[in-house]
Order: C-alpha cells, then sequence, then structure tokens
C-alpha cells in the first residue's frame, strides 16, 4: 500500500474533528469547536463537551469525507484519538469510530492524541530526519519528546510537573478580567507590552532545581508570582499595566521553553525540533523558539495554526504512519485511556 488513505476522528476536549489524509497529503480537514458554550463558565465543562460530541460527531465525519470526494469503503484505515483527554469526550469519538469500522470493515487505530500532534508536522515539512526531539505545548501538556520512529518508538525526555504552559495563561487571563480561552488574549496584549518590565520567575532553570530537572518544567509557581503581584499593585491601589504583564508572563514562558526545548537538542543531537499542541499558536513561543533555533543551529519547525489545534488531521497523519510501517491495529474492545502515558503510541 505505496499511500494508504485513512479517515481521523478527534475528540478530547471540545474540537469535534475529522480528516482525510493520503499519504503526505491533506484531502479534508473539519472541525466543529464547543469553546464557546464553555466561555460562560471560564472553562471547559466535560458534559457539555461531551454531548457536543455526540451532535456534531455524524456531520463532521460525514462531511470530511464528502470534501474528500470519499465514501467509508474508499478509506484504508480509521484512526481516533483514544486519549490523553476527558473520558466522556474521548468515549464519544471511539464509540463513534468503532461503530464506523465495524459497519465498513475497516482496521481501526486507537492513537495517542499527543502523538498526532508530532505527526501532523509532515503534512507541512516531510517526513522526521533522525534523532528528531518534539516539543508539545497545550492546555494540559507540555512535554519535550524524543522521536525515534513516529509509528514505533517515542521517549519522554521532559514532562509538566504541575501547570502546563497553557493552564498557566488560562488562569492568569482570568485574574487579569479576559473571557475563557485566555491565551489569545495574553499574547494579543503581550504584542504591545514590554517583556521586561515585570521579573517573572523561570520555574526548574536555577540551581538543584534545574540540575534535578533539566528537562522538565513547572509553571504553576510562575502562575502564583503574576497574581501576587497583581494583588499588591491592586493593595496599593495602582493601575494594572495589563501589556506589560502579559508581555512579561509570555516572555518568561517562552524563554523556558525554547532554553529547555535547545538543551534537549544539544543532549540528543537533535538538529530538527518539532513542535505542536494548542500553545504553539503563542506568537512569542513562535518566535522565541525561532530565535532560539538559529542560535543553535536547529531546524525548529512549527506548524500553520490551524494544524496546532486539535484536529482530525493529525489523527489521520498518525493512522498513516502506522499503515506503513505495519503496525497492528487496536483490538475492537480497546479502552479510552484519558491519561494515556506519552511512549504508547496506538491502543492495542
Amino acid at each position: 500500500m505505496s499511500e494508504p488513505v485513512v479517515l481521523g476522528i478527534e475528540s478530547t476536549c471540545d474540537e469535534t474533528a475529522a480528516a482525510i489524509v493520503r499519504g503526505r497529503t491533506l484531502l479534508s480537514n473539519v472541525v466543529a469547536s464547543s469553546m464557546n458554550e464553555h466561555a460562560r463558565y471560564g472553562g471547559v465543562i466535560p458534559e457539555i463537551a461531551s454531548r457536543a460530541h455526540a451532535e456534531a460527531f455524524v456531520p463532521v465525519v460525514s462531511k470530511a469525507l464528502a470534501d474528500a470526494d470519499m465514501t467509508l469503503s474508499d478509506v484504508d484505515a480509521i484512526a481516533v484519538s483514544s486519549g490523553p483527554g476527558l473520558a466522556g469526550c474521548l468515549a464519544v469519538g471511539v464509540s463513534g469510530a468503532k461503530a464506523l469500522a465495524w459497519a465498513a470493515n475497516k482496521p481501526l487505530y486507537g492513537i495517542n492524541h499527543v502523538i498526532g500532534h508530532i505527526a501532523v508536522t509532515q503534512l507541512q515539512f516531510g517526513p522526521f530526519p533522525p534523532d528528531t526531539l518534539a516539543l508539545i505545548v497545550s492546555g494540559g501538556h507540555t512535554s519535550l519528546l524524543h522521536v525515534e520512529d513516529v509509528a514505533r518508538h517515542v521517549d519522554v525526555v521532559g514532562t509538566t510537573l504541575d501547570d502546563a504552559a497553557g493552564e498557566c495563561f488560562d488562569k492568569v487571563a482570568r485574574l487579569l478580567g479576559f473571557p475563557y480561552p485566555g491565551g489569545p488574549h495574553i499574547d494579543r496584549h503581550a504584542q504591545q507590552g514590554d517583556p521586561h518590565a515585570i521579573r517573572v520567575p523561570q520555574g526548574l532553570t536555577q540551581g538543584k532545581a534545574a540540575a534535578k530537572h533539566p528537562y522538565d518544567f513547572s509553571f504553576s509557581g510562575v502562575k502564583t508570582a503574576v497574581a501576587r503581584w497583581i494583588e499588591e499593585q491592586q493593595a496599593a491601589g495602582r493601575e494594572i499595566p495589563v501589556n506589560d504583564v502579559c508581555a512579561s508572563l509570555a516572555d518568561s514562558v517562552a524563554t523556558v521553553l525554547a532554553r529547555k526545548a535547545m538543551r534537549g537538542c544539544e543532549q540528543y543531537d537533535s538538529s530538527t525540533l518539532i513542535v505542536g499542541g494548542g500553545f504553539s499558536a503563542n506568537s512569542q513561543l513562535r518566535a522565541k523558539l525561532l530565535e532560539f533555533g538559529a542560535d543553535h543551529g536547529v531546524e525548529v519547525r512549527i506548524p500553520e495554526i490551524k494544524l496546532c489545534t486539535d484536529n482530525g488531521a493529525m489523527v489521520a497523519m498518525l493512522g498513516v504512519n502506522l499503515v506503513e510501517a505495519g503496525v497492528k491495529p487496536s483490538s475492537p474492545d480497546f479502552a479510552i485511556d484519558s491519561a494515556m502515558p506519552m511512549n504508547r503510541i496506538v491502543a492495542e
């Protein structure tokens, strides 16, 4: 099978998505988001998200097939995110994908959603060089991974010990009165502020903590430090310089991510860094990674925005890799895994 055709289905959080990929060509990519329904609550409500997935599943998959001018009989395999993510949301996507696979007699792969963020860059940049490192930054995950073989072997180099980068931004955004999701608002204000106006700590980068956790991430202290500074200013009756707060926060987080990623590239003798996840849409992070990459001789591959956030293309692309590598499909009764470890690529 020279160019397998795979239908990818994504439902880990608040996007219901489906896409068709043939080889390294994206034929369709459909996303339905329930984000606006969660905004009034300041975060994703799992029950609302699950109901939205149930309502959107059939229309989204149908449109993905129609946009590719295909039917289920034309695809060679189906891939679906089986973890990590919200259990109720995963259950909707996996149940629907199992029904489709059974009805059409197609092999089904329950894939690791986070590894999908790595695979999707192939649509834009092509094959992975040897010893590629990947930095995955999203609302719930900040991970540094060594990609030996995206279909068979991925190792965890570093991970989040507490708040992920996206969580840190959302919590600070709430303090500043921004609506959910807060990341885009911080990004926009940061572009107009002074990144050095406020001293924001950089977690796990100094002393014994840095030595013990050279590639791990911690952003809880960053959030707390910014919160305390805001409270002090308010208590003193001073106006909060919102643009400067956002710029200082964004610069601190982006610098930590870039430095640790480059350190990992040096450790693994990697000349390529893949970046994925919704938080990689942040303009300060993109600029900082490209700057550090140029300084260290590392090619930084950051996909276009529509491929950074959760989508079906990343699921389908990982599915293509699995088919091409001859990886056995998941068993018909495979389970969802809301805490699927980063080194597990496909459900058995």
